[in-house]
């Protein structure tokens, strides 16, 4: 540096004060320490401090010193940052004579962004495993490039007194560290050592502690390895873990927590062992390593052929994910699980802490409550875990990241949308794997993943979310957001809470949270492909085809509409949608038919029943569902005719396109509806016929699927080329499917389109909040009756031909 550089001119005109606003994720990632380093390597004097708006800094010096130094600000700052708005100003110099860090200021709009919870990094994971460190073995070791962030913070500016940590007072070495700007400590708020900060215990399963520290964990290890079920108190919640190798533990496990196939997600103590039991790409590796750490669905080495074969590993349990060609594998990612798992050195199951249902347990003493009768011991430790948060689940999907659950590791940090300045609002989401979000200005927080609002518990979570996000962005009464379906929990909460309360069609909100995500602006034809979602003619609708401006959409093509026997229970049921698809096409022929999968697995009385519903039409609602569809033909090959697990048909049809290449399908007709709406109908007749053939001619059930699959794609294509728009939207739950996803992609490409799919928001129900907050402030709004409603609501427009 030049000595002029250098040069002390404070007061002088050669000298200016540079005034710095720095908003984005600044806080709890070492910022002012850096700006501090920086401001005294180049001789500069002034201030930093944290507020509810984010990082603030003043500092004097020579114009052309200042803007260098502005330049490596946003260069060289802290690896696990990111600025999103970097407001300067060149002031008048007011005479600084050293450079300080100011205490926090915690007035104003909160519009600090909270970082999620990071995973340990390498630097305190060699302390941890260095025996001659002061944090050797230390299960709680953090610094400001990793530790707990969402998880333990209570309140905005991010200090330690504003966390689930102010109750352990810092011993005297950690307080140097903490308070010295040039070590990577300085102001960790969860920084800690065995002198001084949380412990861990083990306990039997009445809550009696045994051990304590090491020896804690020691026990914990030799639990695990004796076959016993464990309920470990992580970041966000309670794992329960049991040797991945023990059918016994498994199977103990499955009945106990009533999951009876769903598989379970595993922790592994290196990549390295991972790789022996999976195909891992460098995409997937760097996922695995990432600072969020989530779970990664990896294809099992012995995983080339799918259902109905034994998948299994020579040292897993085939309980573990039975039937599954895919893992879903993580690495430990605090500094208890990498103690654990390096003491193991085997995987484990490592599911979450709750029952089905339930959202996952926090405090200890909850856990022995609601964890009675499941696990058999528990490791807990004392630090407070202010909010709940699941590991996230991610795959690669076009060869990019595709988030699958939202949580630890990504949530609450926002997506930006153009909006008011001054606009705040809540949106409730939906009712199946439920988050919510809010609007802050132009950040749309999004929460960590709540569940399926199905049980007393779940609701409690949902609702303290909520309160939790007023709370912690400074949010008090404000406009909400919600589903048109009259029955979700989650839109009766909204309209019981205000009056200001606008609805949102939830295909719709599909596609506008894809938008959201992507940063584009319509119009875009909107592919929004799922399970159920309510429609504005009150029908179930499920696969639309939405042409979307930036005022409101039009839903110009549906798939033909079938009966749903039994209603909600065809979800669990996919035979009931397979007889449903085959009543619309046979009509009562049907049921004089011998060799249908669906009908032979029902009683003959059951049969008869489900015969006059579907000619009365008693609790046989119609549905234009895509995901229904894929149940009716999983039930119609013979490959499931019921479901223990959402999704497990059309999943298990998935898996039989693993390794199959053909390009053959099922012809089909799109024909413009002859109702009064105008919509043209995509009429799936000939796929079903021909799939109904092909059983009967005992064709490969792989290239069945692969040949209806291929059917999907081209339909979408089909679509996309009479509609001519160049931007297409992929969104709804069936797009997790990666062969459909994958191929639709592809094929538009192919012909010019430029096709849009999500990366850190689910395509699922977990990213509906993010789009209802976008159509709330990018679309034009009518004062109408909602459906099934005896009162007006804000509903968005929808345009009929």
């Amino acid at each position: 540096m030049k000595s002029s550089d250098q040069k002390r001119m404070t007061g002088t005109s050669e000298s200016t004060r540079l005034s710095l606003v720095i908003r984005g994720a600044v806080q709890g990632v070492g910022f002012r320490p850096f700006v501090f380093r920086l401001a005294t390597e180049m001789n500069l004097f002034g201030w930093v401090s944290n507020t509810a708006q984010g990082v603030f800094v003043e500092v004097e010096g020579i114009k052309e010193t200042l803007d260098r130094f502005l330049l490596r600000i946003q260069k060289e700052k802290p690896t696990v940052s990111f600025i999103q708005s970097l407001e300067s100003s060149f002031l008048d110099p007011v005479g600084f004579t050293e450079f300080m860090i100011r205490k926090s200021v915690d007035t104003g709009v909160k519009t600090t962004l909270v970082l999620p919870d990071i995973a340990t990094c390498p630097d305190c994971l060699a302390e941890i495993f260095n025996p001659n460190d002061r944090r050797h073995l230390y299960p709680f070791t953090n610094c400001t490039n990793c530790g707990p962030r969402f998880t333990i913070i209570e309140s905005l500016p991010y200090d330690r007194a504003n966390t689930s940590m102010r109750r352990f007072a810092m011993c005297p070495d950690c307080q140097r560290e903490y308070e010295n700007p040039r070590d990577r400590r300085f102001h960790a708020q969860p920084n800690a050592c065995p002198v001084c900060g949380p412990r861990v215990e083990f306990w039997d399963e009445r809550g009696h502690r045994l051990f304590d520290g090491l020896y804690a964990i020691l026990e914990t290890v030799n639990a695990i390895r004796g076959g016993r079920i464990v309920a470990l108190k992580g970041l966000g919640g309670f794992h329960l873990i049991v040797d991945a190798a023990n059918d016994d533990a498994i199977a103990s496990l499955r009945q106990r927590k009533q999951r009876e196939e769903k598989p379970f997600a595993m922790m592994y103590p290196s990549v390295q062992r991972i790789k022996e039991d999976c195909l891992v790409s460098e995409l997937e590796e760097r996922l695995l390593l990432a600072p969020e750490s989530p779970i990664v669905l990896l294809r099992r080495r012995d995983g080339d052929r799918t259902p109905g074969l034994d998948i299994t590993l020579a040292h897993l349990s085939a309980a573990v994910a039975p039937s599954n060609p895919y893992l879903g594998v993580m690495l430990p990612y605090t500094p208890l699980h990498h103690i654990l798992m390096r003491e193991l050195r085997i995987p484990v199951v490592a599911t979450s802490g709750n029952q089905s249902d339930e959202p996952i347990c926090t405090d200890e003493h909850e856990a022995i409550k609601r964890l009675q009768g499941i696990a058999d011991c528990f490791l807990v430790h004392n630090r407070p875990i202010v909010r709940h948060a699941d590991d996230s689940i991610v795959r690669i999907v076009a060869g990019r990241e595709l988030v699958l659950r939202r949580a630890r590791g990504y949530a609450p940090l926002p997506i930006r949308i153009q909006s008011d300045s001054n606009m705040t609002a809540i949106a409730v989401g939906a009712h199946l794997k439920n988050t919510i979000a809010l609007l802050n200005n132009s950040n749309v927080f999004i929460s960590q993943h709540i569940g399926d609002l199905e049980t007393t518990e779940s609701f409690d979570a949902f609702q303290h979310a909520i309160r939790d996000f007023r709370d912690l962005y400074g949010v008090g009464t404000s406009p909400m957001v919600c589903d048109m379906h009259p029955d979700y929990l989650s839109s009766k909460h909204a309209h019981d809470s205000t009056d200001q309360v606008t609805e949102v069609q939830h295909h719709y909100a599909h596609v506008a949270s894809c938008m959201a995500e992507n940063q584009i602006d319509g119009p875009v034809l909107g592919v929004s492909w799922d399970g159920t979602g309510y429609g504005v003619d009150g029908t179930i609708w499920g696969g639309e085809f939405l042409v979307t401006d930036d005022t409101s959409f039009e839903r110009i093509a549906s798939f033909k509409q079938f009966k749903l026997p039994g209603g909600d229970k065809a979800a669990k049921e996919p035979r009931r949608s397979a007889i449903g698809v085959l009543y619309e096409i046979l009509e009562s022929i049907l049921f004089s038919l011998d060799d249908i999968s669906a009908l032979k697995s029902f009683k003959r009385s059951e049969v008869e029943i489900l015969h006059q519903m579907l000619l009365k039409d008693l609790n046989s609602p119609r549905t234009s569902s895509v995901g229904r569809l894929f149940d009716a033909v999983a039930s119609i090959v013979g490959l499931r005719q019921t479901a223990q697990f959402e999704a497990q048909a059309a999943m298990e049809l998935e898996f039989l396109t693993l390794g199959v290449h053909s390009d053959q399908l099922y012809p089909y007709e799109i024909c413009k509806s002859s109702s009064i709406d105008g919509v043209a109908e995509i009429d799936w007749k000939l796929i079903v016929l021909g799939i109904v053939d092909d059983v009967r001619r005992f064709v490969d059930v792989s290239l069945i699927s692969t040949k209806f699959h291929n059917s999907l794609v081209s339909i979408v294509l089909d679509i996309a080329k009479q509609i001519g728009l160049e931007k297409v939207v992929l969104s709804g739950g069936c797009f997790q499917n990666v062969y459909l996803a994958e191929h639709c992609i592809e094929s538009l490409r192919q012909e010019g389109f430029r096709p849009y799919w999500h990366q850190r928001v689910p395509p699922n129900d977990g990213g509906i909040a993010l789009g209802q907050i976008y159509a709330l402030t990018r679309m034009n709004f009518t004062k109408i009756h909602g459906a099934n409603s005896n009162a007006p609501v804000d509903q968005l427009e929808a345009k009929e031909n």
